[in-house]
């Protein structure tokens, strides 16, 4: 690692090279830094001064008092590169999010090479903190010396402070050499941090929700490989995505060629995955495995027929259920077997809904064709029993994109540049709604509480109250009033704003009676 070659004695004084506005200077010329953790760095002064420690900008042994929440831990090595005169750290206060342990396992244990976002990363041994490893324990010529402490509002830490720099030591003296801290990298990840088996996408339309999925797997997706019989391929995929279109219908040609789709041969996968038959070179087909695989004794059964049938006679029925999976087959074989496992038929809100699972699914190809199959399948079972057709859902276990065509999915993830509803014709956005409801906000001049009023199509649901925006946050949260992430930062703000509106005007009105009440009473006197 680089270095000045300049070496200084032991009044060597404290520079910080990162966080220079976050750390609080006592003594430069002192050889003890104290990080609070997530505790106030007032608060540890307090006890500092109450156990009687020196303070003195000249003479006490403290150089620093900062904070460690966890993510300045890069910067904190960097500043103690180039200040090895800091000998001894004291650590106090509240270890909220593991901050310490992982600055002592740093020195102690070290790194360890791991994957992480889908790129090489170093990772604090015996902890889940990754790190870059630019920094290493080896590259400090002596390590600094630990004491840990408890909260710092704890009797006894005030009384081990005292003691610890009561019979503190000294440092010995020697020379000493800044070493010239590396740049902090950038992060070279390629996905980012999400619950790869929670993603759910609502939209209204086919393209919509496709166009969001290409999004999610782009941005969320884990490189991983499948199984194929040319060997093992790479993969960016997800697990478990849910996805609702809730106005399920073919959408023009106008729309469908944007994203490389033709409506002709949508309606040419329609009409295959209705058909019965099953050509003598392929292992199975959709339309065969609902309609002409399964037999009942000697009568092969068409699943469609009987789930719009049984739905006519009783609507309400939850057993309009079918599996397109063969066990005695299917799972010997391995290989050649149906990604469309099961459909489910339901009467829901005056309406037909599906819900179709895949076992798994190619995200970029598969997946639109397979929605407009699905559409064609809702139409014929809704035909059958009368009903009209309404949201479809899509279950995808495994979900994924082929590595070599990310460019293509780069530019259709790229065309996102909002959470609102994106016209595909004119190009035109409309603020996505929340299914949830919507609120409104105003404060009450009595008793100066927030007040939030949540509807939905023009009808009051309820209110929430409060005195500031966190006791409203909190109750929304309890709730599960939002849905939409750019709603809930959409209500953040505005509550922000309602709560400094209801601070000012709750000012100016006691400024205003306490001046009439002091006239009233001088014009007595």
């Amino acid at each position: 690692m680089p270095n000045t070659g300049v070496k200084y004695g032991v009044a060597l004084k404290f520079e910080p090279r990162y966080y220079e506005d976050r750390l609080t200077l006592i003594n430069p010329a002192g050889d003890v830094a104290i990080t609070t953790l997530w505790s106030k760095v007032e608060s540890a002064i307090r006890i500092l001064e109450e156990a009687g420690v020196d303070l003195s900008p000249s003479t006490s042994r403290i150089a620093i008092i900062s904070n460690l929440y966890g993510n300045g831990l890069p910067q904190m090595l960097r500043n103690l590169l180039w200040n090895p005169q800091i000998r001894q750290i004291v650590i106090v206060g509240k270890n909220l999010s593991g901050s310490r342990e992982w600055l002592v396992n740093f020195f102690e244990h070290g790194l360890e090479e791991v994957e992480f976002l889908g790129a090489r990363a170093f990772q604090i041994r015996n902890t889940t903190r990754t790190i870059d490893g630019c920094v290493q324990p080896h590259n400090f010529v002596t390590k600094p010396a630990f004491t840990v402490l408890g909260d710092v509002g704890d009797a006894v830490t005030k009384q081990s402070l005292k003691v610890f720099f009561d019979t503190l030591p000294l440092p010995e003296p020697c020379e000493l050499e800044r070493i010239e801290p590396p740049q902090i990298p950038e992060p070279a990840v390629t996905r980012f941090p999400s619950e790869p088996r929670s993603h759910t996408i609502v939209r209204d339309t086919p393209m919509e929700a496709w166009s969001e999925l290409v999004f999610r797997l782009f941005r969320f997706g884990h490189r991983n490989q499948v199984a194929k019989r040319s060997g093992p391929e790479d993969r960016v995929e997800l697990q478990n995505v849910k996805i609702v279109i809730e106005q399920p219908a073919e959408e023009p040609d106008a729309i469908l060629t944007q994203f490389g789709f033709s409506l002709q041969k949508f309606r040419a996968y329609q009409d295959q995955i209705l058909d019965k038959r099953k050509p003598s070179d392929l292992a199975y087909t959709y339309g065969n495995r609902l309609r002409g695989y399964f037999r009942r004794g000697q009568k092969v059964l068409d699943s469609l027929e009987i789930v719009g049938r049984r739905l006519k006679e009783k609507p309400e029925s939850r057993h309009a259920y079918i599996a397109l999976w063969d066990n005695t087959r299917d799972l010997p074989e391995g290989t050649d077997t149906p990604c469309f496992v099961s459909a489910f038929f339901r009467k829901f809100e005056g309406k037909l809904t599906l819900t179709a699972t895949f076992r798994s699914h190619n995200a970029l190809d598969a997946w639109p064709e397979n929605v407009y199959g699905l559409i064609a399948i809702q139409r014929c079972v809704a035909d059958e029993a009368d009903m009209e057709p309404g949201p479809i859902t899509v279950f995808s276990h495994s979900i994924s994109i082929d590595v070599t065509s990310l460019d293509k999915a780069r530019k259709i993830a790229n065309r996102k540049d909002s959470d609102d509803v994106l016209d595909f014709v004119t190009g035109k956005h409309e603020l996505r709604m929340d299914p949830n409801g919507e609120f409104t906000m105003t404060f009450d001049r009595t008793t100066w509480e927030l007040v939030v009023e949540h509807s939905y199509n023009g009808t009051k649901l309820g209110e929430y109250r409060g005195k500031n925006a966190e006791e409203i946050e909190r109750k929304l949260a309890r709730d599960m009033a939002v849905s939409l992430i750019s709603h809930a930062l959409y209500l953040g703000r505005k509550l922000a704003e309602q709560e400094a509106e209801m601070k000012k005007q709750r000012k100016a009105n006691e400024e205003f009676y306490g001046l009439t009440d002091l006239g009233r009473h001088a014009g007595n006197l």
